[in-house]
């Protein structure tokens, strides 16, 4: 038996989210087109008779420029001291230079498979530059390419980390899929639909609480707080009439009846907190330790 923990590197965008939830085979992580989408550490377990990994997916890595990111950062450096394989992502279309020296930085203890990501995005040559320029550098064990987003060789990924995975017995029982409480998915799927209803600069002012998940006869009932900075952003948030929040709760009512496979009661509020993702204390209370 093989069992070990498995996280996954990368600049913002390289698809990190995306390749865990094929990995997963399984929806745990949101996706957007927007950068800094994710903002934990979230893991997901898989299990067989023969292996069981503990993936990670972890936030894309930045400069930080307010404690949120700082804390986001902290949670990168957590899984680089715990893993014990490490696959550092990247899109092919990126800098190869850039990549590298990110690469470079993260110096993990683990050993090193270097994913690309978005392979059937660039014709033969490209690929083949690509692979060379990483299969030349020494933190590299192995390099696979992929697209995470069409499932192609995300199996060859799969059986590539598995060979480095250290002898052992599991570590969660073979029905756990995550460490993580279903509140904390139901949170995230909110984030997820404001990502996608709101123009760039919004998600990034605002973050989800859950504050309710009660399981009734025939439904159950989420009441949710959406906290933003300013009064101009929760009036972006309302929209004219209520517009704006009543389609972000429907669109999230749907993915998240999906998710836990009962139907949902979903009451969403928007508060005004300045200055939220500067403040230790709010920051604890709202789930970035």
């Amino acid at each position: 038996m093989k069992s070990g923990f498995v996280s996954i590197f990368g600049r913002p965008n390289a698809g990190k989210s995306t390749l865990l939830n094929a990995l997963m085979g399984e929806k745990l992580a949101i996706v957007s087109p927007k950068v800094q989408t994710t903002r934990h550490r979230i893991k997901g377990i898989v299990t067989t008779p023969g292996y069981q990994i503990i993936f990670s997916d972890t936030p894309g890595i930045i400069e930080p420029t307010y404690k949120l990111q700082e804390k986001m950062m902290h949670a990168v450096q957590q899984a680089k001291e715990d893993t014990d394989v490490a696959v550092f992502l990247l899109d092919v279309r990126e800098s190869l230079t850039e990549v590298n020296a990110l690469f470079e930085s993260i110096q993990v203890k683990a050993p090193v498979i270097v994913a690309i990501n978005k392979l059937d995005t660039v014709d033969a040559t490209q690929k083949e530059a690509v692979f060379n320029f990483f299969r030349s550098k020494p933190y590299a064990k192995e390099v696979v390419g992929l697209s995470a987003l069409k499932g192609l060789q995300v199996d060859e990924l799969l059986q590539t980390i598995v060979k480095y995975l250290p002898e052992g017995e599991p570590f969660f029982a073979e029905d756990e899929m995550t460490d993580l409480p279903t509140r904390f998915f139901v949170g995230e799927m909110i984030r997820e639909k404001i990502f996608y209803l709101f123009k760039d600069e919004i998600p990034y002012h605002t973050t989800v609480i859950v504050r309710e998940f009660k399981e009734k006869t025939t439904l159950v009932k989420i009441v949710a707080d959406i906290i933003v900075q300013r009064e101009s952003q929760k009036a972006i948030l309302l929209g004219e009439g209520g517009k704006m929040i009543k389609q972000l709760g429907t669109d999230a009512r749907k993915d998240i009846e999906a998710f836990i496979g009962q139907k949902v009661f979903l009451e969403l509020f928007v508060k005004v907190k300045p200055k939220w993702r500067d403040n230790d204390f709010m920051l604890k209370e709202y789930g970035y330790h």
